[in-house]
């Protein structure tokens, strides 16, 4: 995940589609990509923030001094904090530390996992935590972290039925991703004593949208984070595959991957 100097460049561009001709997949032109530049990239131009954030604002009215656990990009919590209080942001990722400095209101940033952060108990109102691995297999533990820094606790997680880890595997067959496809929620209600289950939850469907500059830069991406070796022919399937999913516009390639998110709240009547 270090040391990416290449950026995908990512735009909203909605209704035009055209056919594509296909060129042959060489990984040899592939830069360096960073997973969490990638996927925070789209996420700038997905609808993704425009989907959840009302949600979560009314789920939670007053939010107050946010802390934003695995940020990311920061662009959720950028949208659901409080601009006259300050908010803080645990983000291990030098990358999306990078990014969130460069947010018009930048949070103060923990440079920390959540198990880390030095960050104190009573200092926040709000906990902001959008799909951390931690739901997954140390869900207890999260929330109780999670209570200790405030009293009000929101979570978004997947709510799909689809895989959750490689980026782009949405646009995959099931048989070359070989992921786990059980709905993110469900993984978090099942990890959760009784007396834990959130007080509200919600939905909402939004699009992931990406759009890559050159396609082959992609597919051989994908192909080496799925293990496959430069001689392996599914390399050749796999960028027929993704030209027949994208959209060619002015811009690059688009790729959209329909998606769901929970909203899970705790502290809240």
């Amino acid at each position: 995940m270090a040391g990416a100097s290449y950026r995908f460049a990512v735009t909203c561009d909605v209704g035009r589609e055209s056919f594509l001709s296909v060129p042959s997949s060489d990984p040899a032109i592939r830069p360096d990509i960073d997973p969490l530049e990638l996927y925070a990239s789209a996420i700038d131009t997905s609808d993704y923030v425009a989907a959840l954030a009302p949600l979560i604002r009314q789920a939670v009215p007053e939010v107050g001094r946010l802390l934003d656990v695995g940020a990311g990009g920061g662009q959720l919590g950028m949208a659901v904090h409080d601009p006259a209080r300050p908010w803080t942001a645990i983000e291990p990722s030098p990358s999306m530390r990078s990014r969130l400095a460069r947010l018009a209101h930048p949070p103060r940033i923990a440079a920390a996992g959540w198990e880390q952060a030095d960050v104190a108990a009573g200092q926040h109102d709000t906990v902001l935590a959008a799909t951390m691995p931690a739901f997954f297999d140390q869900t207890e533990a999260f929330l109780a972290r999670c209570r200790a820094w405030a009293r009000t606790v929101v979570w978004v997680v997947p709510a799909h039925a689809g895989p959750r880890g490689l980026c782009f595997a949405g646009c995959l067959p099931a048989e070359w991703h070989r992921e786990d496809e059980t709905p993110g929620i469900d993984i978090v209600m099942k990890g959760l004593a009784p007396s834990s289950c959130p007080s509200c939850v919600g939905f909402a469907e939004w699009t992931f949208t990406c759009v890559v500059p050159v396609l082959e830069e992609l597919s051989a991406y994908l192909a080496d984070r799925l293990g496959w070796p430069s001689s392996d022919a599914r390399r050749g399937q796999l960028m027929t595959h993704l030209a027949r999913a994208a959209k060619r516009q002015a811009s690059g390639f688009r790729l959209d991957i329909p998606r769901k998110s929970a909203v899970l709240v705790w502290g809240q009547q």
